[in-house]
């Protein structure tokens, strides 16, 4: 067969591919490069745990106080920041320790240290796969 010319005697050009825009590639990108940083901090948000600190009724602000001071020494076991005004009835709940990297043993010994005061009504251990 032979080849198509025109009419001036030039072969016409081959058939390329379909142009696709290049918006559509950066698009794509972007949302996989989003999806993945959404699933770091959601896997970050996964990872946390923390103990709270129940106390007894009509425990003061100043024991909570000495209680938080005396057992943060606890490895991995950091305590949370304080409310800025510390009244009795904002502190009874105020007192949470981020255990996201504590073991067992570090667990034990908050525990252990925290028991100590007859003020302590319990310790809850909690991550954040409780919240559900």
């Amino acid at each position: 067969m032979p080849a198509r010319e025109y009419a001036d005697g030039r072969e016409p050009a081959a058939p390329t591919a379909p142009i696709r825009p290049a918006w559509r590639w950066l698009a794509a990108a972007v949302l996989l490069v989003a999806g993945t940083a959404g699933c770091a901090k959601f896997d970050a948000a996964l990872g946390q745990q923390w103990a709270t600190v129940n106390f007894k009724p009509n425990t003061s602000a100043a024991t909570l106080l000495k209680v938080r001071a005396a057992c943060s020494h606890v490895p991995n076991a950091r305590p949370e920041a304080l409310p800025k005004v510390r009244s009795t009835a904002n502190m009874i709940y105020a007192l949470t320790y981020r255990t996201d990297q504590a073991t067992d043993a570090d667990l034990a010994e908050l525990q252990l240290c925290l028991q100590r005061f007859p003020s302590v009504a319990g310790i809850d251990f909690e991550d954040s796969g409780d919240a559900g």
